[in-house]
């Protein structure tokens, strides 16, 4: 068990990135390994804050998968959070923050899992620093296509 710490800056405004990771639905059109995605019971749990239940199909060269979290999208500060609600992990959080920053906006993400399998749990946590890099990757052409290169 390990958590994943990634910090970036990108030049974009708070607010547009939190709402392009908080987009779950439209991570297979550019996280490659997400294959689909369902979401569902969209709530609204106090003013600027958002709940919906989400289930990802995913798949790597083995591994395919499926698990459903809950994604908590807080406008107010800005802030997406994901926790599990099933799937093949022991358990699964990961957190994004946003930072204004003179160059734009400095994301801070967090990411804490284990998988129930000691086998795979093993096998990704030796590559998982090259994964939130390529994750990250994703998400830094998304917005470049979404709001252009520089905000």
């Amino acid at each position: 068990m390990a958590v994943h710490r990634v910090t970036k800056i990108l030049p974009y405004q708070p607010d547009q990135l939190a709402e392009l990771v908080a987009d779950v639905k439209s991570y297979p059109e550019f996280v490659p390994w997400v294959t689909g995605m369902r979401t569902w019971n969209l709530r609204e749990e106090r003013p600027g804050i958002c709940v919906e239940d989400a289930e990802a199909s995913v798949g790597f060269s083995f591994l395919k998968e499926r698990f459903s979290t809950w994604v908590r999208h807080d406008r107010n500060v800005p802030k997406v959070e994901v926790g599990l609600l099933r799937g093949p992990f022991h358990h699964l959080k990961n957190r994004w923050e946003f930072f204004p920053d003179p160059a734009g906006t400095r994301i801070e993400f967090m990411i804490d899992f284990a998988f129930r399998s000691r086998l795979l749990d093993g096998m990704l946590q030796a590559n998982f620093d090259r994964a939130v890099g390529k994750l990250m990757a994703c998400f830094e052409a998304r917005a470049a296509k979404l709001y252009g290169p520089q905000a």
